[in-house]
């Protein structure tokens, strides 16, 4: 049995609970310390650990945690970054010529498996007390593709780029104008070629620090492609993107394949992780203490087995419940209640843009949701329903007094509280209903945040926390702008789950601006198109079906998508793939039924 116990140091606060977990752990009262204080710290000695639990249970701040792993990965460790620290098991293999996706959860170790690939971090095989030596690594992978990518890695024969996640510390470390800065690092004669691709004319001569999140990422990812290298390594480049950029910046990115390189992406948007990968590793575990890399997968088997939660070949089961989508008929007026707002045909200009919006109706009981490019005036819509923006043309017609509920874009930890202090603050008495306990806290993984406080909470947190902070108030009008950024795949399915519950338990309507197709797919009853130029001018359609919705607005991406047969999801078929001219000669660029594969 493997043991794996961390302690998580910012949570820890042994002052404030007089070292509870010290004081109630069976060992130290026999006298054999598996707690103990190291400086003014306790650490938790694995060795001597029973797994009682009890230490777990008796910390206030929720912040110890302990597991038992199978035997088998005790001399599979690949990291660990110290003691009590999360721990990565086994790490993905690269290939040259193939794109391998890395599919898991935040927090479980794709990241730092990628560091290590670039060799940022130095793998230490779980010997964080003492570091082993090259020759030392190189042995542990005898016999396999990593001894040869870490003999080359440790005798610096392997040029490795790497794009990193957070793209928006870059302007902090670089400084210049975009063109200047890309013509630089252009070492493979390509950049026009890319950025072209990429639409980057627009920002060519802007400096980098007045770039928004998506003009970084695709300034990022290009000067990724134009290095000359032999392993290229893409953290999350989907990340502010809309639809189109996410599709440019994957056909970008397989180019590279192309050519025999060796290429790894980690990405949360499953519709692009499978449109850019050939095979998949699936990470699992539990975010924050461990992490265990699966063997190599073809990227429909691999993606199926994210989302069953169950690995054949390793008989591993990391997920109680599958994850499944469900092939929706289009919402008829007969199946939800009765119109809830309206809108005429509006207007709305400001310097250099125009917006046009055809009338429409939402009616209870309904998610419509919103497709389009960055810069097309989703945003604009949302706020004019929202009342935060005025039409200069009509206006929308609330048909009854209604209360709205508000996420914006763009969120901000400008509460001083804690979690559960601003939940209270909104939900009021209900928020110690068996309801909301089980419709918003639990899906959205809440529990252990409450007694954080907000401005501590990271990117991902802290967009849970605002949805449910929004989905707390007590309104008949859900308006959402972005939810899914910064959260995983799962908590993307679930964060659409629990829109879909509040608003069939409470009958009331949402509308969701959403890039990630997928997760528009399992939550939307009808769609709204955005099309038109960014930052021109933009034309919304009214509420149409879901699949005229999709199969408008995939014939202006010129894509198609067909269903997986076994999971139901949305696939992207590959260019120009028999499927692909198929779907495209019959007019049909996105099923609702099943169709053939």
């Amino acid at each position: 049995m493997v043991r794996v116990a961390v302690l998580d140091a910012d949570k820890c606060k042994p002052k404030h609970c007089d070292s509870i977990c010290i004081r109630f752990c069976p060992k130290v009262r026999s006298k054999v310390e598996a707690i103990r204080f190291e400086g003014e710290k306790p650490v938790i000695v694995e060795a001597l650990c029973s797994g009682c639990g009890i230490c777990i249970k008796k910390c206030p701040f929720n912040a110890i945690s302990i597991v038992n792993l199978p035997d088998e990965l005790s001399e599979e460790a690949s990291h660990r970054f110290g003691a009590n620290a999360f721990k990565l098991f086994r790490l993905p293999i690269p290939s040259p010529g193939v794109v391998l996706g890395l599919l898991g959860q935040n927090g479980i170790g794709k990241t730092t498996a990628i560091k290590i690939l670039s060799g940022e971090i130095m793998l230490n095989l779980g010997r964080y007390d003492d570091p082993p030596a090259w020759s030392t690594i190189i042995q542990h992978f005898r016999g396999s593709t990593l001894q040869e990518y870490f003999q080359k890695l440790s005798e610096k024969r392997l040029k490795i780029v790497h794009k990193p996640q957070y793209v928006d510390k870059i302007p902090k470390v670089i400084s210049g104008k975009v063109g200047k800065v890309l013509e630089k690092v252009d070492e493979r004669g390509k950049l026009t070629a890319v950025a072209d691709q990429l639409q980057l004319s627009t920002v060519w001569n802007r400096s980098l620090d007045v770039l928004s999140g998506g003009e970084l990422q695709r300034v990022a990812v290009a000067a990724t492609i134009c290095r000359e290298a032999d392993v290229y390594l893409f953290d999350e480049p989907s990340s502010y993107l809309d639809v189109k950029q996410r599709l440019e910046v994957a056909r970008a990115i397989r180019g590279l394949k192309r050519e025999g390189k060796t290429v790894i992406v980690a990405e949360h948007d499953l519709a692009i992780i499978d449109y850019l990968s050939d095979q998949i590793c699936v990470f699992y575990g539990t975010p924050g203490v461990y992490g265990v890399v699966s063997h190599v997968h073809g990227v429909r088997v691999g993606i199926n087995i994210y989302l069953q939660g169950f690995i054949p070949d390793e008989n591993m089961r990391f997920r109680k419940d599958p994850i499944e989508f469900h092939v929706k008929p289009p919402s008829t007026s007969q199946s939800i209640g009765k119109t809830l707002v309206k809108w005429e045909a509006m207007k709305k200009s400001y310097k250099g843009f125009q917006l046009e919006v055809q009338a429409g109706e939402a009616k209870e009981g309904e998610v419509i949701g919103i497709l389009g490019p960055n810069g097309i005036g989703k945003t604009t819509f949302v706020k004019l329903l929202a009342g935060l923006e005025k039409a200069d043309e009509g206006m929308p017609v609330m048909l009854y007094a209604l209360q709205v509920g508000y996420k914006p874009q763009y969120i901000s930890a400008d509460y001083q509280g804690t979690v559960e202090e601003l939940l209270r603050s909104v939900a009021k008495e209900e928020f110690s209903s068996g309801w909301y306990q089980s419709e918003i806290l639990t899906p959205l993984n809440l529990k252990t945040l409450l007694d954080r406080n907000v401005p501590e909470l990271s990117g991902g947190e802290l967009q849970r926390v605002t949805i449910a902070a929004c989905l707390s108030q007590h309104a008949q009008l859900y308006l959402l702008d972005e939810p899914s950024a910064y959260l995983d795949v799962e908590e993307r399915l679930a964060m659409a789950r629990t829109i879909r519950r509040v608003v069939e338990d409470r009958n009331v309507t949402a509308f969701v601006v959403e890039h990630d197709v997928v997760a528009q797919d399992f939550i939307a009853d009808r769609l709204m198109v955005f099309k038109g130029e960014p930052s021109v001018n933009g034309q919304a359609s009214q509420p149409v079906s879901l699949r005229q919705g999709m199969n408008a607005f995939l014939k202006d991406m010129n894509i198609t998508f067909r269903r997986d047969p076994t999971t139901k999801r949305p696939r992207v078929n590959k260019e120009n793939s028999k499927m692909d001219k198929y779907q495209k000669e019959m007019g049909e660029y996105y099923y609702i039924a099943t169709s053939r594969h």
